[in-house]
């Protein structure tokens, strides 16, 4: 740095400047150094060049830019410019007049706010555009950061934290070099960032934003009356992100390739073979081991509490702390197993309603493609794979269905054939009486705690809950009945109903089976 501060002491104009904003300003001239010598001639051209590698003597410049530079012109052109080296050097030098409206590059100016900003428009001396190359805008990345979990994988965290710790750095050191068109003052810029929201806000604004179905309704008679077999089945959606949902289906493959080479204990992973159509799906199953059918021991369907699975895997801890956190589960019900299903082509589930080993409420998380899943009291067997009911319920890629009361109870439900690759995660909690013998439960799955509805929530910001609208009271005087009032024309407590209104409209609504 010897040769730096020599050169800053013969000319004091770089004694303001930071050794960093000069080594810029170099890297940026010996870019432009081409453009700037076009009409020089030799000499002037070598000055120029030994003035920009003075400002930083540890770069050089390439041999080939300076061959290019001095071979360019013929013999006959490089003697007229060394005869008229006064005039053009006095025409198109940069301090010249004309050169600060015409030949300045990109004809930079300053703006009102302190800060150089380029126009788009072209040099005179050349016919092709200037685009400043240093205005580099930062593209938005999706991740499993996401999430925004406190408890979230540690080596997910720190791979985040790596990568948003190298574009902090990254964008700290970008500068803006331009050139002052009434001074010709070189002007070197810091880039201002925009604020980037916490982990906890983008949290709660992706909480705030889910989408959730609570009204569905089919009436069936069940017992001899009408009932909503579909009360209590919630539908969200928008709980996990693209990124999120590749990197969920990532994690079922290495499942599946460590159940295909005998990685997962025996009763974990299991793929039947495929002898009919819609009787090949693949299942994975962690927190206990659950059998479908009367198997050949005599076990009856439910969970075999002397058989051992494998724990429930870190990534889906992290999902089960998302379900419960976005109000998908209660914290009364945090999942402590769940089952992995891999549909391919034709695969399907028959009807069933979930075994009581489980209590209520669970839910199933749908990756890959879209299915629809049949709801009915007396579903039907048309054929392998297809099944007839009262109505069918389209599940988004990655929306959580919430079976409860009589939408897991009363009704049942089954997956056709699906006509694409499909995978669904169910999470249950299983009944404490029904645990495997020697359970412990995970300590990482225990206080987890629903986000407020009304923390840092500006005023007047609805709830992602879909509740219906609390009912006003009438005001007219003679509508006492209407109103509620008492016999002492007091007023009763407000009940919000949440029974349908009745009448000739509802009844058009809702088709009513009334084969039981």
């Amino acid at each position: 740095m010897n040769d730096l501060e020599r050169v800053k002491k013969e000319d004091p104009f770089l004694v303001k400047y930071q050794p960093s904003e000069l080594r810029i300003a170099s890297e940026f001239l010996t870019t432009w150094l081409p453009f700037l010598s076009r009409d020089l001639c030799r000499r002037c051209t070598q000055i120029l060049s030994r003035q920009i590698r003075s400002l930083d003597p540890d770069a050089e410049l390439a041999n080939n830019d300076l061959n290019a530079i001095h071979s360019t012109p013929n013999n006959t052109e490089s003697e007229d410019l060394n005869e008229n080296c006064r005039d053009n050097c006095a025409v198109n030098s940069i301090g010249s007049s004309k050169d600060e409206d015409t030949n300045s590059l990109g004809s930079w100016k300053d703006e009102g706010n302190g800060f150089s900003e380029p126009i788009g428009e072209a040099s005179t001396s050349s016919g092709v555009a200037c685009a400043s190359p240093l205005f580099q805008t930062p593209v938005p990345r999706q991740s499993w950061a996401d999430m925004a979990q406190e408890d979230e994988l540690e080596e997910v965290e720190e791979e985040e934290e790596e990568e948003e710790e190298e574009q902090l750095v990254s964008e700290s050191s970008k500068r803006i070099v331009s050139l002052t068109a009434s001074t010709g003052e070189l002007r070197i810029s810091k880039v201002v960032e925009k604020p980037k929201l916490s982990r906890d806000q983008r949290e709660s604004i992706r909480f705030m934003n889910v989408k959730r179905k609570k009204d569905f309704i089919c009436l069936e008679r069940v017992n001899g009356k009408f009932v909503n077999i579909l009360e209590g089945l919630e539908l969200h959606e928008g709980i996990f992100s693209a990124a999120e949902q590749k990197r969920i289906v990532d994690h079922v493959y290495m499942l599946q390739e460590m159940g295909r080479k005998g990685e997962l204990k025996e009763r974990t992973y299991t793929a039947p073979h495929k002898w009919m159509r819609g009787k090949g799906r693949i299942t994975i199953q962690f927190g206990c081991c659950y059998n479908y059918a009367m198997d050949k021991n005599g076990n009856p369907p439910g969970i075999l509490q002397n058989e051992v699975v494998d724990p429930i895997p870190d990534l889906f801890k992290v999902i089960i702390r998302r379900l419960v956190r976005w109000h998908v589960l209660p914290p009364t019900c945090v999942p402590d197993s769940c089952i992995v299903n891999i549909y391919e082509e034709g695969d399907c589930i028959p009807p069933h309603i979930d075994n009581h080993d489980f209590v209520r409420p669970f839910c199933t998380v749908s990756f890959l493609s879209e299915c629809n899943v049949v709801f009915g009291s007396n579903l039907k067997v048309v054929d392998a794979g297809e099944f007839s009911g009262p109505i069918a319920i389209p599940l988004p890629v990655g929306s959580v269905l919430v079976l409860n009361g009589n939408g897991a109870d009363v009704a049942k439900h089954c997956v056709p054939a699906v006509p694409t690759k499909r995978i669904s995660i169910t999470f249950r909690r299983m009944d404490e009486l029904k645990r495997p013998i020697g359970y412990a439960p995970e300590s990482d799955l225990q206080g987890i705690e629903p986000l407020s509805y009304d923390a840092e929530r500006p005023k007047g910001f609805n709830s992602p809950k879909s509740e219906r609208p609390v009912r006003q009271p009438f005001r007219r005087e003679d509508k006492r009945e209407a109103k509620g009032l008492t016999e002492n024309n007091e007023p009763s407590e407000w009940r919000s109903s949440t029974r349908p209104r009745r009448g000739p409209s509802y009844r058009r609504r809702f088709t009513v089976n009334q084969s039981r």
